[in-house]
C-alpha cells in the first residue's frame, strides 16, 4: 500500500488487517516485523491527517478579527 496516497480510512482499514495478523500470532518473525514496521508508519501518518484536519476545522471556526467562533454543539 502507498501509503502517502491512501485516504485516512485506507489506512486506518490497513492498520486493522495488521493488527488482527499479529493478534493471531500464526505470523513468522520476520513478517510480523514487517508489520510493526508498517503499522507504525502508519499510525504516524494517521496522526499527522487528524492534525491537519484539526487545524483547518480551527481556521474555518475563527472570525474575521482572528478570535475563535464557539458554537453550542449541545444541540445536535
Amino acid at each position: 500500500m502507498n501509503n502517502e496516497n491512501a485516504t485516512f480510512e485506507a489506512k486506518m482499514q490497513r492498520l486493522e488487517q495488521i493488527v488482527r495478523a499479529m493478534e493471531r500470532g500464526d505470523v513468522a518473525l520476520e513478517e510480523s516485523l514487517n508489520l510493526f514496521q508498517e503499522g507504525t508508519e502508519l499510525v504516524k501518518n494517521c496522526s499527522k491527517m487528524l492534525d491537519e484536519a484539526e487545524l483547518q476545522v480551527k481556521k474555518v471556526m475563527t472570525a474575521a478579527d482572528g478570535t475563535p467562533v464557539l458554537e453550542d454543539m449541545s444541540n445536535e
